[in-house]
């Protein structure tokens, strides 16, 4: 699972979702999105202009945390037509 900080970074520095659209050029939906953590997906255009305005690294904004039960391999599951299904072999 990826986690985003994006919340606690604008928190801790004091910035509104609108300071970091301004500053990037990022529509405000998708800083919301992303605040949110409601973002699917995520551009490393995005990615690069949040941490230079926030001056953090892209560790500090996204974590990688260990899912607890594996979802690739042979527990990988496939989605066909918005029905998620074991793969089968």
């Amino acid at each position: 699972m990826i986690k985003n900080h994006l919340s606690r970074i604008l928190g801790e520095r004091r910035w509104t979702q609108a300071k970091l659209s301004r500053e990037t050029g990022i529509r405000p939906g998708t800083i919301n999105d992303l605040y949110q953590g409601l973002a699917e997906r995520v551009s490393f255009e995005h990615l690069d202009k949040i941490c230079e305005a926030l001056g953090c690294d892209l560790s500090e904004l996204l974590e990688y945390i260990p899912n607890q039960q594996p979802r690739t391999g042979e527990n990988l599951i496939l989605e066909e037509h918005g029905n998620r299904r074991k793969k089968t072999s």
